[in-house]
């Protein structure tokens, strides 16, 4: 028998528990109502951060960027876009580095923007450079077939 999937709300945090076989794109948070997917990336912070990789039985794609970063900002189209792509099998989080410089910092973020692919608590790859959107699909899907 499938486990169910844990997912946390990147609106309240809470974790939510869905049955297994049950689709994941409509599904709705038991604390706040608020979509679990919403086909787009969403902002954290280091609390949050820590709550999706610890937690989500979901893998976690994370892209670390800053404000001032022009490839960062060349690549934030392609990462909302891939979030269409990949959600609800994989969750895509956003972390500014500049507002988080202690957690990029212990993560070991040299260059950005980075991606950060996590499942089960465990880093799995990372990449740093910008990409497009196929290239950011294709990496992910790639990294977790490899994976097992």
């Amino acid at each position: 028998m499938k486990a169910a999937t844990t997912i946390v709300c990147s609106e309240c945090a809470a974790v939510n528990r869905v049955s297994a076989g049950r689709d994941l794109k409509p599904a709705r948070c038991g604390r706040c109502k608020a979509p679990l997917f919403r086909g787009r990336p969403a902002e954290a912070d280091a609390r949050m951060f820590e709550r999706q990789v610890s937690r989500s039985t979901l893998p976690v794609l994370v892209d670390i960027w800053a404000p001032w970063c022009g490839p960062c900002r060349i690549m934030a189209p392609a990462f909302a876009d891939a979030a269409a792509e990949l959600e609800p099998r994989v969750r895509l989080i956003k972390l500014n580095s500049d507002e988080h410089g202690e957690l990029a910092a212990r993560l070991g973020i040299r260059g950005i923007p980075a991606l950060l692919l996590f499942r089960d608590g465990r880093e799995l790859a990372r990449l740093s450079g910008a990409m497009g959107t196929a290239q950011i699909v294709a990496w992910v899907e790639g990294q977790l077939a490899s994976a097992g």
